[in-house]
């Protein structure tokens, strides 16, 4: 299981799951927390580079850590939800794989849960509170500048009938990434016949808090049981 942290692209960093790491790990999953290249220092695809040579680190090593190559779920949270969902959508796209060693691995994932992760950055201006002040420091400009770029950083672009399967969890009330964000998603993976679930928290924010959190925990787990278990 490999955890992506969030963080708006330009902060955070990968002890922020070391606590879901050791749930993890308790439950008999090998865990991994990841760093990537931040923002603006570091713009779009540093960020999906590193964590697609960390996917190819764990299949180059799985003999090593007594991991099952064939079972690697993916998971994280707003920028890290993106990225994780990056991972889900563009499996064997060249252009994403980066210079970070191990390129006879593959960086493609078996499964995929993205909490409250943007699936379409044309569509987040005026629906995000900072989305006008995050976005161009990681594509390098607005909307208007750099569109192209805006779309090419966008999961939702990029689903395909070979993504994996999906669950996205999403609050009502998320003045960060807005929920249809999450549907539109959803909905694009079913219609290319990927199995896709939407669990919507009715009146959560942008991070999930007590009975919310539990929710959405227990159904994280569930979901990665029935994909990665035997």
């Amino acid at each position: 299981m490999i955890c992506i942290h969030g963080g708006g692209f330009r902060a955070g960093d990968r002890h922020g799951y070391d606590k879901l790491c050791i749930r993890l790990a308790e439950k008999g999953y090998v865990a991994v927390t990841v760093e990537y290249r931040l923002a603006p220092k570091h713009q779009f695809p540093a960020a999906i580079h590193d964590v697609k040579a960390a996917v190819r680190w764990v299949h180059a090593n799985a003999k090593k850590y007594h991991i099952d190559p064939d079972r690697v779920g993916v998971m994280g949270g707003s920028a890290g939800g993106h990225l994780a969902q990056f991972f889900g959508v563009t499996a064997g796209v060249k252009e994403f794989e980066g210079d970070g060693g191990n390129a006879d691995q593959s960086s493609a994932v078996t499964c995929v849960v993205n909490y409250f992760g943007p699936s379409d950055f044309t569509k987040s201006y005026g629906k995000s509170v900072d989305a006008a002040e995050v976005l161009p420091l990681w594509l390098g400009g607005n909307l208007d500048k750099k569109h192209r770029k805006h779309i090419l950083a966008s999961p939702l672009y990029w689903v395909t009938p070979r993504a994996a399967p999906t669950l996205c969890i999403h609050g009502t009330k998320d003045n960060y990434v807005a929920h249809e964000q999450s549907v539109w998603l959803v909905d694009k993976l079913k219609a290319a016949d990927v199995e896709a679930e939407l669990l919507t928290i009715e009146g959560a924010g942008h991070g999930f808090k007590d009975k919310d959190a539990e929710t959405a925990d227990k159904a994280m787990f569930a979901f990665f049981d029935a994909h990665l278990k035997k």
